[in-house]
């Protein structure tokens, strides 16, 4: 029997931030930003890109899926057995932005990977509002 997207679990973060998509945009695709929220990489903001993130734990291997600039911003997500996709939606808001982060493709077998990524995200949508606070 094979496993069907159906039965692959997803994290999901939505947040309102109170800021234009274009400078969370800026915070989402732009490597020493990037790196203040979430890891060093060698990002680019093209289509089919190849890229990596890299932590004290070790380090992602991912590919631009999808871009649509100050809108989508999709990338593949591998690491340590964990094929996934990440996707970021922004939409505008009157108050801002709302920023959605969506995380599919965890195994049921996966359920380590599935938690620490469910607590990870929390963490560098934190560091990430916090970056958005300070930069201009």
């Amino acid at each position: 029997m094979t496993s069907s997207a159906a039965e692959t679990l997803s994290v999901v973060v939505e947040r309102e931030i109170p800021h234009p998509p274009e400078k969370i945009w800026r915070a989402l695709t732009q490597p020493h930003l990037i790196e203040e929220w979430l890891m060093k990489t060698d990002f680019k903001p093209a289509a089919d890109h190849r890229f990596s993130l890299r932590g004290d734990w070790g380090s992602v291997d991912c590919k631009v899926v999808e871009i649509e600039p100050h809108r989508t911003l999709s990338y593949t997500w591998a690491a340590m057995g964990l094929e996934s996709v990440v996707t970021w939606t922004l939409t505008p808001t009157r108050t801002g932005t709302h920023l959605r982060m969506e995380q599919v493709g965890f195994r049921p077998d996966q359920q380590q990977a599935y938690q620490g990524a469910r607590y990870g995200w929390q963490q560098f949508f934190a560091k990430l509002e916090q970056v958005l606070a300070r930069a201009e």
